[in-house]
This record gives C-alpha cells, structure tokens and sequence, in this order.
C-alpha cells in the first residue's frame, strides 16, 4: 500500500471522526443541561388544608457519562468505512503506476483498462487514455522500425549497384565512360531518395512551409504537360479536364510535389497505351481533384496502406512497391486540411481523389 493509500485513509478517517466526536460531544452536552444534577427538596411542605407532607426521598447527585460505547463503534465502523474508501481510490492508481513504469521499460503492449472493472468516473477514463496513448505509441514504433527497415532495403540496392559499377572500372577501363553514365544514375537515386526522406521527415514533424494562394489551373496544367512529356516513351496519354479553377491556400512547391507525385504514380502503373485521366471540378467550397489510370488496380484490403512508405503489395519486390511519393502526399494533403483517398474503378485501374478548401 503507497503513501497515496495512507493519505487518503488518514484524511477520510480524520474526518469522519471529527464529525462523530463534534456530533457526540454536543448531544452529550445537551443531555446534560436537559437533566441538572438534582437539587434537595425543601424539608418539608405545607398541603392544601394545612397538611405536613414528608420531603422525597433524598435524591443523589447525577453525574452523567460520555458514551464511550456508541463513539468506540463508531470508531470502528469509521476505521473501516476509511481503509475502504482509501483502497477504491489508491487500486487504479497503483495500476496505472505500475503501468506507466512497464511503458517506460519499453513494454507498450500494457493495458490497464481492464484492471478498472465497473468503474465509470475520471479514474478509469485515465486508464482508457492510456490504453490509447500505449496502442497509439505502439503503433508510431512500430511504424518507425518499419521505415527504418524499408529505408535501409531500398539504399541498399543502389549502392550495391554503385559498389559493382565501381569495380567494373577498375575492371574493364576501357568501358568507363558507360560505367560513370551508371555511377551518376545510380547518385541521381539515392539523392532523390534521402530528398524524399527529409521531406516526410519534415511533414511528419509539422513543418509544412510558409502558405500562399495557389492557381490550381495553372497548376495542374504544368502538372500534366510534365507528365505528357514522361509518358511519351511509353505511348501513355495525360489527359486534363478542368476550367477555371480557383485559388487554393498551401505551400506552392509541396502542393505540386503532392499532386505530381499522385500522377507519376498513375503513369508508372498505366500500361503502354493507356490513359491517365486527371478531372477536377468545384463542390461548394472544395475542389475535388481526380487522378484515374487503368493499371491494374489495388487490392481492396491495400487502399489505405498504398499512402504508407514504401507499401509493396503481396508479390512485389524492391522498387515495384509505392516509394514515398505517396507518402509524401498523404501529409501534404493533411497539412492543409484536406483528404485523400484511393478506390478501385469498376472499369479497372485506380483512382485517387484529393479534395481541398478553396
């Protein structure tokens, strides 16, 4: 038992007593004001018609006694009550003590909400905020460890290729100029790799830049010639339906990165003669944009885990997964307040839908 146990005994027990004791006390005094010790009678006294009566009886002095019994059962039942009381306040929190010590040992599968029983005041609402606290900790470790996992997986690869394209110069000098035309390609990756990393990085800590309006018509129309100009080696079409777009309050460079990174996403899974459709429309005071390709879609179970790092889905390897581009949206998109979402199209291939205040 704690020293919050023995508080709470000391003071619910000080209390109860002091309020037997003063209630005691008074009746005590009141009784004894109701019934004076007695006073002699005179020796004598004349009737009606002249008799002599004899005096009473002389009566013996009394001498009224504190209620010892009834204040020793009180104090029982006052012991008792207290040490009961005392115990239904300090049980939750010694679980919740010897909870919050196992998550500070790294143990955040600890739950105190069941040890709470029936209760239903601010007690066993504090258990349940830390059953969330720990549920949630447990799954931005969780989260953390994975990334660091994927990260280390993914540099891996190009390194390794930079580690064999370095020994085929020494090898074969002769072929160093295609084997430099490697080695730059292969820096290219890893800085577009760690430039992504910082950037999710930053958002995830809650930097998102310094906002301003943004044309959204001219925003996506850049958008979309980029990505006519990369889909033409593969014969994949970009088509833009929008008019007249407003105006829309984020950071201009994250805002393109976001939506840049939804269409190139969409290029990469189009097959060759495909069709990227980017629509966009205004619905009261949000613009609903509309990136549809007709690859082969996403199983259902994976919508949410496509804007995760690095997501491969079930039979992918490195590099055939999601990268961090969408990633990277997801927290932009959050930043300023608006949504994404993925679906399946009924026609096949996947459609992301990114909705914004105007």
């Amino acid at each position: 038992m704690g020293r919050l146990f023995w508080k709470f005994f000391l003071f619910i027990w000080l209390a109860q007593m002091a309020g037997i004791v003063g209630v005691g006390t008074y009746f005590w005094f009141e009784r004894q004001q109701a019934e004076p010790p007695g006073a002699e009678a005179p020796p004598f006294a004349m009737g009606p018609g002249g008799t002599e009566h004899l005096p009473p009886p002389h009566r013996r002095p009394h001498h009224p006694r504190p209620p010892v019994v009834p204040m020793l059962s009180a104090l029982i039942v006052s012991l008792v009550s207290a040490f009961a009381l005392a115990w239904y306040f300090a049980k939750p929190i010694r679980h919740l003590r010897r909870a919050f010590d196992a998550a500070a040992g790294g143990d955040l599968g600890v739950r105190v909400g069941a040890s709470m029983g029936g209760r239903r005041d601010e007690l066993a609402d504090l258990g349940r905020d830390f059953d969330h606290m720990t549920e949630r900790l447990g799954h931005l470790v969780d989260g953390q460890k994975r990334l660091l996992h994927d990260v280390s997986h993914e540099m891996r690869s190009p390194l390794a290729r930079l580690q064999a394209a370095i020994g085929l110069a020494r090898q074969q000098p002769e072929h160093l100029d295609k084997t430099l035309e490697r080695i730059e390609r292969e820096g290219e990756r890893l800085d577009v790799l760690v430039d992504e990393l910082l950037t999710l990085s930053r958002l995830e800590a809650g930097v998102a830049g310094a906002t301003e309006a943004v044309d959204m018509q001219e925003l996506l129309e850049t958008i979309v010639d980029d990505a006519r100009f990369e889909g033409a080696a593969r014969q994949v079409r970009v088509e833009l339906v929008a008019v007249a777009l407003p105006e829309v309050r984020a950071n201009p460079e994250l805002l393109h990165r976001a939506i840049e990174n939804v269409v190139r996403n969409a290029l990469h899974h189009s097959p060759v003669g495909g069709v990227v459709r980017v629509a966009a429309e205004v619905a009261g005071n949000r613009l609903r944009l509309c990136v549809s390709d007709q690859g082969p879609g996403v199983p259902e179970d994976a919508l949410d885990e496509i804007f995760r790092p690095f997501f491969r889905g079930a039979g992918q390897s490195s590099g055939g997964g999601y990268g961090l581009g969408l990633a990277i949206s997801e927290r932009v998109i959050a930043a300023v307040n608006g949504q994404i979402r993925a679906k399946n199209e009924e026609s096949g291939g996947l459609s992301v839908e990114i909705e914004l205040i105007v």
